[in-house]
């Protein structure tokens, strides 16, 4: 049985290799979400940040897993985070799948950037990255088995209860903050390198 599944990434930098793993056709298109066209993301971001979160919201629905694409900005995304939060929160499995390794439309490769799960920890203080696998896309073989991995993620991810949500990690000038989501996490727009609508 094939896994509903999110598909979360940085839309302005890494969205040819998003659409590789997308084409890859590992996947029913009536199984992914997440992906949207360029003329409808700017319709949504145009509504603003509440509209972003619904669509997400409604993005989410239905999925029992988020695969988080990474390309070398993804782990500093605000939207990405968020989407992070809001899938483990709800119960989704989460596995995050480097793909700086895919060629671009100009066959050029990226650098590898940081592991998007390695803000947040769950209640008990273990940082998620310590629970959440990461594969690449290109060296372990995505195509053959991403299938595999989203099966561990959703597994993995029922190992815990619906209390195990977690928490960003924030740092300032000292020691580490736990930032709670419940207080209503708005992020600033990250899809524009100004601060002024990126995803």
């Amino acid at each position: 049985m094939a896994r509903k599944t999110f598909f979360s990434f940085h839309y302005e930098r890494d969205a040819w290799r998003a659409g590789q793993v997308r084409n890859s056709n590992v996947i029913a298109s009536e199984d992914e979400y997440g992906f949207i066209d360029g003329v409808d993301w700017e319709s949504i971001k145009r509504q603003g940040d509440d509209a972003i979160k619904r669509w997400i919201k409604e993005q989410l629905k239905n999925t029992s897993v988020t695969a988080v694409l990474v390309g070398k900005e993804t782990a500093d995304r605000e939207w990405v985070r968020y989407e992070i939060i809001q899938s483990w929160n709800r119960g989704n499995g989460l596995v995050g799948i480097w793909i700086h390794d895919i060629v671009d439309q100009d066959r050029k490769t990226d650098a590898q950037g940081g592991n998007p799960f390695e803000v947040f920890v769950l209640p008990n203080g273990t940082r998620l990255s310590t629970v959440c696998k990461t594969y690449n896309w290109v060296s372990n073989d995505g195509r053959t088995n991403l299938g595999k991995w989203l099966e561990e993620a959703a597994e993995i991810r029922s190992k815990y209860g619906a209390n195990d949500t977690i928490s960003e990690i924030t740092e300032k000038r000292g020691p580490i903050v736990v930032k709670s989501n419940s207080s209503g996490f708005v992020p600033r727009s990250p899809w524009c390198p100004d601060g002024g609508g990126r995803r």
